[in-house]
């Protein structure tokens, strides 16, 4: 099977997954860290200004097996029918860290605008395929910026969380490389360590950046699909979740979902934001 027939560049990008990328006719320009990618939609080629080797789209994975595993759920079979070819992002860990804790009480045009002023302040400056971009800032620079120029980033009072987020990276609190490799829960317990993140948020970075495909953020939109869909298996009192019903809701989710539930909760978003017809990228 050629790799477009698996892969649906469209609905991988607007998801809600990332925010800095932009469609130019047919390819998809996105900043990931230090490099910058273009995907073009129709041949499937991905070009890399650092000239990285790096499974982006996540091609490695099993998506026979996964898609077989996730569609055990009829909600789910319907959103992957709709959405043949979403896959889970594999980003730049300290892009999607700063990304999500960024997010917190936001929409997807605030953030992206907020993310895009922190590149042209803090980022490096490059041209690729004729084209100007500004790369994501290093945690070193973050972390010595001073809060009044994170703040005219829009960032408001998140610039202190940005601030001593990636001082954490720099100080060796976080160490993405050992978040990969550890437990779930391991992994989730020193992010919430740091100030600014919460559950939904540990858990946006842990699916999106840290190989932790049972992570299921549960945001606003999530309780409502739950409420809508599953209210005979998960029961929802009230808008909000207190740190311990998350972690019991998570629980039984990834005990009806499995092993790659964060899949599952992709397709859902996916389509409930379709079917109200939010705006993406």
């Amino acid at each position: 099977m050629q790799k477009q027939s698996l892969i649906n560049i469209d609905h991988s990008i607007n998801s809600g997954q990332v925010f800095l990328w932009e469609k130019i006719q047919n390819t998809w320009y996105g900043i990931n860290g230090l490099d910058v990618l273009a995907c073009n939609e129709k041949s499937f080629k991905i070009s890399s200004f650092a000239q990285n080797s790096f499974d982006f789209f996540r091609e490695e994975d099993d998506f026979s097996e996964i898609i077989q595993s996730i569609t055990k759920d009829r909600i789910v079979r319907k959103a992957v029918k709709l959405f043949p070819g979403l896959r889970l992002l594999r980003q730049d860990p300290f892009q999607c860290y700063i990304s999500f804790i960024a997010s917190s009480n936001s929409n997807i045009q605030n953030i992206r605008h907020v993310l895009q002023q922190l590149c042209k302040k803090f980022g490096k400056k490059i041209i690729f395929e004729e084209k100007e971009f500004f790369l994501f800032p290093e945690p070193k620079t973050l972390a010595t910026a001073t809060r009044s120029d994170l703040q005219n980033c829009s960032l408001g009072y998140r610039a202190k969380s940005v601030s001593e987020a990636s001082l954490a990276v720099t100080t060796g609190q976080i160490n993405f490389d050992f978040l990969k490799k550890t437990s779930y829960q391991n992994a989730k317990d020193i992010l919430l360590d740091v100030n600014g993140i919460g559950n939904k948020v540990a858990d946006c970075i842990l699916l999106f950046s840290l190989e932790k495909l049972d992570a299921f953020p549960i945001d606003r939109w999530v309780l409502k699909i739950l409420d809508k869909y599953y209210s005979d298996k998960f029961q929802i009192d009230g808008k909000s979740l207190t740190e311990k019903k998350y972690n019991q809701i998570h629980e039984k989710i990834v005990n009806h979902f499995g092993l790659y539930a964060g899949y599952s909760q992709q397709f859902l978003f996916k389509m409930e934001r379709e079917i109200n017809r939010k705006r993406w990228l």
